[in-house]
């Protein structure tokens, strides 16, 4: 059975920089408790495969836990795509290469959720009126601007946008559209979900389409940041009503909300359409990804690791 952790691989592709610096969050439900583990982080500078093994090893991070059903993982998330990856990684074993690719990004699936997670407590605590509730409304584009008036139907309305995702079916889209994070736009962008810009600011792509207008794969800050803005792509754009639709049936009926069943609405994503959709699930399920929407973020302080290159 093919294993979903590798620390010896992931050792080796961080000691080697294809991938650089990592920081950590929590999933937890009690924001100021998320503050205070997220504060003041520690610095871990890894120089040996030992090192890195020693550290995975303290927080369980590991093929023998996981392979017991240890799901928790540590809260870490990388800065950013290391130049020498898409060619180190050629000469990598394929597993190895998405070992390491998957390791790195489950916790930021993990860490997106638990923000959503936050915001939808506050969609449903909070009076109509508060700003707050406003704001995330504007943000997942029930309103346009903070003069509208919010209903119960327009909460209602909210909480079937204001969702977690399976972290199965963000690592598989992250995996497609990034080609493992080797493409230009993850390298110089941290784009993994190749979502359009149509500002000017995007990256330009080396076959651009006319017809189309003045567009460009969007750049993010951090891969954080670019997982968080796939989320609310698929959490408030149109094109994937079809999802929401789905998880808010699956939910009311007590069933599990997955990745699979998931990627059967998201024929608007790709041109490709069904073919898409066969390659999201055939991903998830030969990389045995479905064991990832069981995973959750551990409570240890916030770390960041440090490799020298």
């Amino acid at each position: 059975m093919k294993k979903f952790f590798s620390a010896r691989y992931i050792a080796l592709a961080l000691i080697s920089c294809l991938l650089i610096a990592a920081c950590s969050y929590v999933l937890n439900s009690n924001t100021s408790e998320s503050e205070k583990l997220m504060a003041n982080p520690v610095e871990v500078t890894i120089t040996s495969l030992d090192d890195l093994n020693t550290l995975f090893d303290k927080y369980q991070y590991n093929d023998e836990n996981w392979d017991k059903g240890n799901r928790e993982v540590p809260r870490i998330t990388f800065e950013g795509v290391g130049k020498h990856w898409a060619e180190g990684s050629k000469k990598l074993p394929v597993e190895t290469k998405k070992m390491i690719f998957f390791r790195l990004m489950t916790p930021l699936a993990l860490v997106s959720n638990e923000n959503i997670l936050r915001e939808r407590e506050i969609v449903k605590s909070s009076p109509l009126e508060a700003s707050k509730l406003k704001k995330i409304a504007i943000k997942y584009r029930i309103i346009e601007d903070k003069t509208a008036e919010l209903d119960q139907k327009m909460r209602t309305a909210l909480l079937a946008r204001v969702d977690i995702l399976p972290p199965s079916l963000a690592l598989a889209q992250a995996a497609e559209e990034s080609g493992w994070a080797t493409s230009r736009f993850a390298q110089e962008g941290n784009a993994f979900f190749g979502q359009w810009d149509f500002t000017g600011n995007g990256m330009k792509p080396r076959a651009h389409r006319e017809e189309l207008g003045d567009y460009g794969v969007a750049r993010f800050d951090s891969p954080l940041a670019s997982v968080e803005a796939y989320m609310l792509n698929i959490n408030s754009n149109s094109a994937y009503q079809k999802l929401r639709i789905l998880r808010s049936e699956l939910r009311a009926n007590d069933k599990a909300v997955t990745g699979i069943k998931l990627a059967g609405t998201l024929d608007k994503y790709s041109e490709r359409g069904q073919e898409y959709i066969h390659g999201l699930r055939a991903m998830i399920r030969y990389n045995n990804l479905e064991q990832v929407d069981q995973a959750y973020l551990s409570d240890n302080k916030l770390i960041h690791l440090i490799t020298e290159k």
